[in-house]
């Protein structure tokens, strides 16, 4: 019930400026917690500081030791996008608990103020605004690349230091701008040549309509023919498509080894389960670079989920000492019925400790000098092992891997590659070089 339970837009808050007490899925200030022995009273709700000449400005990030750091988070907690939303925020509350406990940073606890985009892109851009207003030292916001692309500049303008933990289609060369996710030109370079070889070489795309959808299926093309695939038939859908009927006929008809499917979000889901109810799945395996962010291995049913092969860094099952504590850390904050921990929710995990770890390491948060940490190759060990950042791109070496979903909600992994870099990015883009650079390369 609770994987259906994503689907639904939680009851929107009239009142966005409330501050509410963490667990709420509204805009909120998280405060450090109190030491044991040392109870602190409940925190009174508080109004997000108004723009008026007349009150006092509240102090630098930089100007006091014992005051928190104020950091800010802005993902998509309700509407249809929140299936992929959920666990991040989740990863997010978790990764300030976890750097708190950890002496936080310089020594100063981190609080957080977290924005509900509510799925909505005008809430992406008001909410970037209002972060923009706050104090803080670096936000970690956006999932669709449209939504990152909506917020970026904004925080690019205020030299607001900005993290992007998701996958996406790749390209992003952005001095203010750091990237955890990966890329195609580590994960289709992987998934493309399993297919050719395992499965055929004919392939039929089904893509989101904007631009993560039409830039990966650019990939797609560029992999296919570096491999001898051939793309049989492509088609595009707006994130509201939940009828997908001509278009599984049209699947039919073209005849492809697979389905490359880069679908996003809540109503696309529903292609899975019409795919398998017309039997397609049986004759026309799916791979796909996006089935499991949403969990969608737990909502479905086996039927419409089974046999579907993805690539991913991340995945719950992985059997190592770092993984194995951080899904026990996960499963006692949030309880081990958690449907499924995604690989979103990991890339999160990571962008928080990186920047935590290089602030700590340059002993500021002044952005320029946190930026110079950054891009001087700081690694963090991951639950999927050890990652790190390429700093003249500000994108992630990481590992990757292949799974199958399997009968009980999740996936098995049958072959990983280790430090696979984020290739296109170190050839389009050097910052370290070539610092003013901002623009998002393509592979045409």
């Amino acid at each position: 019930m609770f994987a259906f339970a994503l689907f639904a837009a939680a009851c929107g808050n009239d009142d966005d400026d409330q501050t509410e007490p963490a667990g709420d899925q509204a805009s909120q200030v998280e405060q450090p917690a109190p030491a044991e022995d040392d109870p602190a009273p409940e925190p009174e709700p508080t109004e997000a500081p108004a723009s008026s000449d007349e009150e006092e400005e509240a102090p630098s990030a930089d100007e006091s030791t014992s005051e928190p750091i104020r950091v800010g988070s802005l993902l998509d907690e309700t509407g249809p996008l929140n299936i992929y939303g959920t666990p991040m925020v989740d990863a997010t509350r978790l990764a300030i608990a976890d750097i708190n406990a950890k002496g936080g940073v310089l020594g100063r606890q981190l609080e957080l103020v977290a924005l509900d985009s509510k799925s909505d892109q005008n809430e992406y851009i008001t909410g970037a605004d209002r972060l923009v207003a706050e104090d803080l030292a670096v936000v970690h916001a956006g999932i669709t690349s449209a939504s990152r692309e909506a917020i970026r500049p904004t925080f690019g303008e205020a030299e607001l230091l900005y993290f992007y933990n998701v996958l996406y289609e790749g390209g992003v060369c952005d001095r203010n701008t750091f990237v955890t996710g990966v890329v195609p030109t580590q994960q289709l370079q992987v998934l493309i040549p399993w297919t050719i070889e395992n499965i055929g070489p004919r392939m039929y795309i089904l893509a989101a309509d904007y631009n993560y959808g039409q830039i990966s299926a650019d990939w797609v093309r560029h992999y296919a023919a570096e491999h001898g695939g051939e793309i049989v038939g492509e088609d595009f859908f707006p994130l509201d498509v939940a009828e997908f009927g001509t278009t599984i006929s049209a699947v039919q008809s073209a005849e492809p080894d697979a389905v490359m499917s880069l679908l996003v979000g809540g109503a696309h889901m529903s292609f899975y389960s019409q795919y398998a109810a017309a039997g397609v799945n049986e004759s026309i395996p799916v791979v796909s670079t996006t089935f499991g962010l949403g969990n969608e291995q737990v909502a479905l049913d086996p039927v419409s989920a089974e046999n579907i092969i993805v690539a991913y860094p991340y995945f719950e099952e992985l059997d190592t000492p770092q993984n194995r504590a951080f899904v026990a850390a996960w499963e006692a904050e949030y309880g081990d019925d958690y449907p499924y921990i995604t690989d979103l929710a990991v890339y999160v995990w990571e962008g928080w400790h990186l920047w935590a770890d290089a602030v700590n390491a340059a002993g500021t948060l002044e952005r320029d000098a946190v930026i110079a940490q950054l891009e001087s190759g700081v690694s963090f060990d991951s639950p999927k092992g050890i990652v790190a950042l390429d700093g003249g791109s500000h994108h992630m070496v990481q590992p990757v891997s292949l799974a199958r979903t399997n009968d009980s909600g999740g996936f098995d992994v049958f072959e990983t590659f280790d430090n696979i870099p984020p290739s296109f990015e170190q050839e389009s883009c050097d910052l370290i070089a070539n610092p003013d650079t901002n623009e998002q390369f393509t592979p045409n």
